[in-house]
C-alpha cells in the first residue's frame, strides 16, 4: 500500500498561507489544487460566525479544547530515561491494556506497525512542513475513547463538535501518559495526536483489532460503532501484537450506504470499492467534506450518527453478520424502525441550554 503523504490532507492544505514557504511549494507541486483550496479558505471557519451553527457562547469551547491540544501537542516526544527497565513482552502488554482502560479508554490493542501506517512526508505543522518520515517504531499501541451517543445524534449542531473535541483531548491525555510512562521505563515512545500525528491512526486500529473501516473511511466498532476517537501510542518496546478483526463491514457497508444517503456534502461514495494504489476500498471526496464543515460551522458528524454500529448492535447479531446477509437485512430493519433515516435529536442539550 502506498504510504499518505500528509500535505496531501484538508487540514494541512488549509494551513498553507497565501505568501508562506509551505503554500508556494505545495501548490507549485499542486496547481490542480490552488483553486478549490483558495475557496474553502475564503469561508468561516469552523466555529466561526458566519457559519450556519455558530453560536457566540457555544462554538468558543470546541475553540477553546482545540487551542489546549495545540499548547500540548509538542510534548508527544521526550527524553528517554538511561535506565531501562527490563520488561517481559506478554506482562507490559497486559500491563499497558489495563492502564489504558484505566486511563479513560474504552477499547485498546497492539498492532505491529508497517511502513505505510506512517505518513510519507510531514505537513500539518509549518516548522516541520516537508520533512520525510523515516525512523519507524515496532509497535503501536491504540486506545479508542468513546464519544457521547446524545451529543453525536445532534449533529451537524454545536453538540457534536464539542463531543469530538473532547474525544481528541481524552485521547491526547492517555497517550500523553502512557508514553511519558514507556519512556520513564527506558523505551522509546512517541503520542501521536491531533494536530501532531505521523501515523494514519484508522489503519493502525484495524490492524490491532479494534474494528474495520467502513464506507466514510472511518473505523467501526463492534461496541461504538464510528463513535470513537483514535489515540496511538508507537515504541520500541517489546509487545505483543493483536490479531485483526473481520467481522463483515465492507459487506454490511455494501448493502447499507446510508452515510453516503445522508451526507449533505454527497462526499462519501455510493459505488462499489475501487482499486486505489493497489488497494480495494473506497475514498471520499475530502474537498466536498472539508467544504460542508466550513458552511455548517462544526465537522458535520452526521455520518457517524447514521452508522446504525453507532447506536448499537446486538453483539450477537455481529458475530452471524460476517456469514449471513439476512443477519445484515435484519440490523438494517430494526435500524429503519426504530430511526427511519436516522436518529436526529433536535432539541439542545440541556449543557448548553
Amino acid at each position: 500500500m502506498k504510504r499518505i503523504d500528509e500535505r496531501d490532507t484538508m487540514f494541512a492544505r488549509m494551513s498553507y498561507h497565501q505568501g508562506s514557504r509551505e503554500y508556494e511549494d505545495y501548490y507549485k507541486r499542486n496547481p490542480n489544487k490552488k483553486e478549490i483550496d483558495d475557496e474553502l479558505k475564503a469561508l468561516p471557519n469552523i466555529c466561526g460566525e458566519g457559519t450556519a451553527t455558530f453560536h457566540p457562547l457555544h462554538s468558543p469551547i470546541a475553540d477553546a479544547g482545540f487551542r489546549f491540544l495545540s499548547d500540548i501537542k509538542k510534548y508527544v516526544e521526550g527524553e528517554v530515561n538511561d535506565n531501562k527497565v527490563k520488561v517481559e513482552a506478554d506482562e507490559i502488554t497486559r500491563k499497558i491494556k489495563k492502564l489504558s482502560i484505566y486511563f479513560g479508554a474504552k477499547l485498546t490493542g497492539i498492532a505491529r506497525m508497517k511502513d505505510y501506517f506512517y505518513y510519507s512526508h510531514r505537513g500539518r505543522n509549518c516548522e516541520t512542513y516537508g520533512e520525510e518520515i523515516n525512523q519507524f517504531h515496532r509497535y503501536g499501541i491504540v486506545f479508542a475513547v468513546e464519544m457521547d451517543k446524545d451529543m453525536i445524534n445532534r449533529a451537524p449542531q454545536c453538540e457534536e463538535v464539542i463531543a469530538v473535541t473532547k474525544g481528541y483531548i481524552d485521547a491526547a491525555i492517555i497517550g500523553m501518559w502512557i508514553s511519558y510512562y514507556i519512556r520513564e521505563l527506558g523505551y522509546e515512545a512517541r503520542n501521536h495526536m491531533d494536530g501532531n500525528y505521523l501515523v494514519v491512526a484508522p489503519l493502525v486500529a484495524q490492524d490491532a483489532g479494534l474494528g474495520e473501516i467502513g464506507r466514510n473511511g472511518l473505523l467501526i466498532t463492534k461496541e461504538y460503532g464510528q463513535r470513537v476517537r483514535l489515540g496511538v501510542v508507537t515504541t520500541d518496546m517489546p509487545l505483543i501484537p493483536d490479531e485483526r478483526q473481520d467481522f463483515g463491514i465492507k459487506e454490511f457497508c455494501k448493502v447499507c450506504n446510508k452515510c453516503s444517503k445522508t451526507c449533505p456534502g454527497k462526499a462519501i461514495p455510493s459505488e462499489d470499492m475501487e482499486d486505489i494504489d493497489g488497494v480495494r476500498r473506497w475514498k471520499i471526496n475530502q474537498e466536498k467534506c472539508y467544504g460542508m464543515w466550513r458552511r455548517i460551522g462544526t465537522d458535520c458528524g452526521i455520518c457517524l450518527s447514521t452508522c446504525p454500529f453507532s447506536q448499537g448492535v446486538a453483539m450477537d447479531l455481529i458475530n452471524k453478520m460476517k456469514d449471513s446477509k439476512y443477519t445484515m437485512d435484519k440490523i438494517l430493519k430494526e435500524y429503519e424502525e426504530r430511526y427511519g433515516i436516522r436518529p436526529y435529536i433536535r432539541e439542545p442539550l440541556d449543557l448548553l441550554k
